[in-house]
């Protein structure tokens, strides 16, 4: 008797069969055992295959050469000098996930992985749901947040949430964005694509908070 699983396929004894048949009227039982599949063939198990293609390993040297090498390690936005043990700037060898502190407080510290991350992500679902929203019902931003009956409030929160926990699990295990990369969708293009939609997005809130009239409804 033999039974297929996958692209393996099970053989069972003959004895083996006969003796954990049940007695029945019929000797045609049907025995049904569980079989695994094996993904030791190289090429994976779905979904999981896919996320190891995107995996891309940092190292502690790695972080140390970029640190020398790149000028904007070497300098903030500001002109301050990353110290080491400073509350900020921090020297990327102690501010990424991969190599330095993963406390909650360091990741989202001013220059940690954590506030750009998750607000770079909440901008782009928001300013993309104030859109979707306004063109369907002609409320501002406002209106959907606070207007009676409205529960845009809630769902801002709830999914606020949500992407605050799913951006920190993989920091917490020492995954930062920039190790992960698929095709265009590197972490370098999310961070720009993030910081664009804040400052839509803040650009949207203060324009119809001073014309009180939905900017999307108008195109």
């Amino acid at each position: 008797m033999a039974l297929a699983a996958g692209s393996s396929i099970a053989t069972i004894p003959s004895w083996l069969s006969k003796s954990a048949a049940p007695k029945s009227r019929s000797n045609r039982s049907l025995i049904l055992l569980p079989v695994r599949a094996s993904s030791d063939n190289g090429r994976g198990d779905g979904i999981s295959s896919v996320l190891d293609k995107t995996k891309k390993e940092i190292s502690r040297e790695d972080v140390l050469k970029n640190q020398a090498e790149n000028e904007s390690e070497k300098r903030s936005v500001f002109g301050a000098v990353p110290s080491s043990g400073a509350l900020w700037p921090r020297p990327e060898i102690e501010r990424r996930p991969e190599t330095g502190d993963r406390s909650f407080a360091s990741l989202m510290a001013f220059d940690g992985a954590g506030p750009e991350t998750i607000n770079g992500r909440l901008a782009m679902v928001g300013i993309l749901w104030a859109f979707a929203v306004e063109r369907m019902t002609g409320q501002t931003v406002a209106e959907q947040l606070y207007a009676p009956g409205n529960f845009g409030l809630f769902n801002f929160l709830a999914v606020a949430q949500l992407f605050a926990y799913a951006s920190l699990v993989p920091l917490f295990k020492g995954e930062s964005p920039d190790s992960r990369s698929l095709g265009p969708f590197r972490a370098m293009a999310e961070r720009w694509n993030g910081r664009t939609a804040m400052l839509g997005f803040l650009a949207l809130v203060v324009t119809e908070f001073f014309t009180k009239t939905p900017v999307f409804h108008m195109m």
